[in-house]
């Protein structure tokens, strides 16, 4: 039997992020960066997001954020181009929902974008349709 050197198993290490939820200073993009948002996961840390240039690039998760940082679809997340690969960047940050509206508050994300906060809006399409129901007669409903 292995001795135990440990204070505890893969569950507790799973917990360790509980200082996320403190009040970061917003991060803007730069030279070289580009705002994203994750269209969908890859997995083996990678993932299909759509640039604000409107070009679609395989992102890489980086080693700082694996299995830390979880990114979902829909999450806005700023990417490291790279100078050799045009289809191909790094993960550098992932924004909060509080921090992905302040970023289209302050007009660095377009309009066009809609942000998946995990709420489920509707199209008005979806909510015209939702009005109809089937009526049934007393006699349909003896005959079952």
């Amino acid at each position: 039997m292995p001795k135990n050197k440990g204070k505890g198993g893969k569950n507790r290490k799973r917990g360790k992020n509980e200082a996320d939820d403190e009040k970061r200073e917003l991060v803007f993009k730069e030279d070289g960066q580009e705002y994203a948002q994750v269209v969908r996961m890859l997995g083996n840390g990678r993932c299909e997001a759509t640039c604000i240039d409107n070009v679609k690039r395989l992102c890489h998760i980086r080693g700082k954020m694996h299995k830390k940082v979880w990114i979902a679809a829909g999450d806005i997340i700023l990417v490291g181009l790279r100078d050799y690969q045009d289809d191909k960047a790094d993960v550098i940050l992932k924004y909060m929902p509080d921090e992905a509206r302040l970023l289209k508050a302050y007009g660095e994300l377009p309009d066009n974008i809609r942000l998946n906060e995990g709420i489920n809006t509707l199209d008005e399409e979806e909510v015209d349709g939702a009005d109809e129901y089937i009526e049934f007669e007393d006699e349909d409903i003896d005959k079952i």
